[in-house]
């Protein structure tokens, strides 16, 4: 699984090492930033400091993309008109984009840090989460904790038997095999046989039958582990990697009060440069300067153009593609070629936090192969009276495009119906939703960019070439893509490569 997102660029580290050092003054040279998701924020924050005049074109009446986040009083209309208004309870929210912050992603965590928004960690991995299938078990989820326990216990002793029966003699020394047998017991919780069978000790990381307590009738029952054929069959160890590629492992972090709050720091830095609600419709350069225009995105007119003597775009190429752009060769052939994965999310407001109250799962992830994929749990207000907001669905591929075809009520109904053969209460305790299609999201439509050819195309794409005066950013443009990091450092390159063109011709 690891070389398989490592392929498609998901396995990455970020490669940021600190602020960016502009050297040399833009001498109040323009610079058009096209689009105010944090690729365009980033680059008019810099910019600006580095003494360019900035101005910002956004599509959207808020700045941010898809660092976005759904609040009560809210309201959010799709491709094809429907409208969907949010009634969540004051202090509950919703991330339709991203929702989570690596620590290894040191460029956002560092403007977080420079701008001063308060993060709380964001919980992955949650032992007391569920793991379901709808073949196994009956249908029942089981805990994650039990299912992580006697997988590692039965993978242990098999690895023990093996060993002692003498099949790995010509890979290990005699030393070698001692200690691996006895790292083995220990791993694997294993008897003295190197048996993997119930006990205190198994029981001290799968749970018990009868918690151990105080008082009368104290004693801890130990619980009896799957044996290897139902635990093999169930097949629910396929979700058990997913917290530890490096997008997953602890720490992460979440934004105190939503993702955009990282959105509105930047804007409080540089919304008096962003233009709200301009639909940018063409997009030409030429050996001085470059011309865009733009309509009113909420009542689409008359086009009005704005000149600069450089411009950073940011549009994602499923709607640059769509435009009268002026690239070629390359460049365009790559906004032509891209498309965008699909992508499906739906946030559930329910009227008691029945998750901790009933089953004790305070954040984390339950993973199923019903076709909402997974049930995402909040990771803030622990034990706060009244409701809260779950991520009810993220699903990707099929189930996203079936998704996508439905109104938003009949969204919310199967969403319910599949959750609740996870969580029974569903039916009784839900009070609100609001879902998401990304394909039908009409400033980006669709979750991330997925490239045709990226070795051939990638590195000519972002480079500005000879006589360039446009710079193309955004996530689509990183090895980093659907992640917030891999917008920032695009769009640090972009300007990077902005500002020497521009200095060198001062």
């Amino acid at each position: 699984m690891y070389s398989a997102m490592a392929s498609i660029g998901f396995a990455q580290e970020s490669t940021y090492t600190g602020p960016i050092e502009l050297t040399g003054d833009g001498g109040g040279q323009r610079v058009l930033i096209l689009g105010a998701g944090l690729a365009g924020l980033t680059a008019a924050l810099e910019l600006r400091a580095a003494g360019y005049e900035v101005q910002i074109l956004e599509y959207r009446e808020k700045a941010g993309g898809r660092c976005w986040t759904l609040r009560g009083g809210d309201a959010y209309t799709e491709m094809g008109g429907a409208t969907q208004s949010v009634d969540f309870d004051e202090g509950n929210y919703f991330n339709p984009g991203p929702w989570r912050i690596p620590y290894n992603h040191y460029a956002i965590l560092d403007y977080c840090r420079r701008l001063g928004v308060e993060l709380q960690p964001f919980i992955q991995e949650n032992h007391n989460a569920y793991l379901h299938r709808s073949e196994a078990f009956g249908g029942a989820p089981q805990r994650y904790r039990e299912v992580a326990t006697d997988f590692r216990g039965h993978v242990a002793e098999l690895l023990a038997k093996a060993t002692n029966s003498g099949a790995l003699d010509e890979e290990l020394t005699e030393e070698d095999r001692a200690l691996l047998l006895e790292a083995l017991r220990d791993y694997g919780t294993l008897t003295e046989d190197y048996a993997y069978v119930m006990s205190e000790e198994t029981s001290d990381y799968r749970g018990f039958e009868r918690w151990p307590g105080g008082g009368r009738n104290a004693k801890g029952v130990p619980s009896e582990p799957m044996d290897l054929e139902t635990l093999l069959d169930s097949r629910l160890w396929r979700w058990l990697p997913d917290a530890e590629t490096v997008h997953h492992q602890q720490a992460i972090f979440q934004p105190v009060g939503g993702m955009d709050m990282i959105a509105r720091a930047f804007e409080r830095e540089v919304g008096d440069v962003i233009t709200y609600n301009a639909k940018v419709v063409s997009l030409r350069q030429d050996e001085t300067g470059v011309t865009a225009g733009y309509v009113d995105a909420a009542a689409p007119g008359e086009v009005t153009e704005i000149t600069a003597d450089w411009c950073v775009c940011t549009i994602p190429f499923s709607i640059l593609g769509q435009m009268d752009h002026g690239f070629s060769g390359t460049r365009a052939r790559a906004i032509e070629t891209m498309y965008y994965a699909d992508g499906f999310k739906a946030g559930l407001e329910f009227r008691r936090r029945f998750w901790e109250e009933d089953e004790h799962i305070y954040g984390g992830i339950t993973y199923t192969d019903l076709p909402i994929s997974l049930i995402s749990y909040p990771s803030n207000d622990y034990l706060k009276s009244g409701g809260g907001v779950l991520l009810g669905a993220y699903c990707w591929g099929a189930p996203a495009y079936q998704f996508n075809a439905m109104q938003p009520d009949e969204r919310t109904r199967w969403v319910l119906e599949y959750g609740a053969r996870i969580h029974p209460q569903y039916p009784d305790e839900f009070k609100t939703a609001v879902s998401v299609p990304w394909h039908k999201v009409p400033w980006v439509l669709g979750c991330y960019g997925i490239w045709e050819d990226k070795e051939r195309d990638y590195e000519e794409t972002v480079r500005m070439g000879e006589g360039d005066r446009i710079a193309l950013a955004g996530e689509h443009l990183s090895y980093l893509p659907a992640w917030q990091e891999g917008a920032i450092l695009s769009a640090l390159d972009a300007i990077q490569q902005l500002h020497e063109r521009a200095t060198a011709q001062r």
